[in-house]
């Protein structure tokens, strides 16, 4: 059972006075804990009303890699050459994945 260690501490005349129905009542709220729902799934079913994007496209300039950015065989993004933290094998890695 878990403690909550903030909670203000009772007394043993405290305790004494907990009737066996506030007992029971807190038993019963603890245990009436909510069930787990799955985010994504619950997400599927959910609709803001006049977003209808089926007839929309999506248009994106795609720019080729530059003579001074380097593709990080770790994470694959595109970095500049100043994030290069080393080459392994002919393999470029960037900072982050370095460290």
């Amino acid at each position: 059972m878990a403690t909550d260690y903030d909670a203000p501490r009772k007394t043993d005349d405290d305790l004494a006075e907990d009737s066996l129905e506030e007992l029971k009542a807190r038993r019963v709220e603890k245990s009436s804990s909510s069930v787990d729902v799955d985010e994504a799934e619950q997400a599927e079913g959910f609709e803001l009303p006049g977003a209808d994007l089926s007839g929309e496209e999506l248009s994106v300039r795609v720019i080729p890699r530059q003579a001074d950015e380097f593709t990080c065989s770790k994470c694959f993004l595109v970095h500049h050459r100043s994030q290069l933290a080393k080459e392994v094998g002919g393999q470029l890695v960037c900072r982050e994945c370095a460290a």
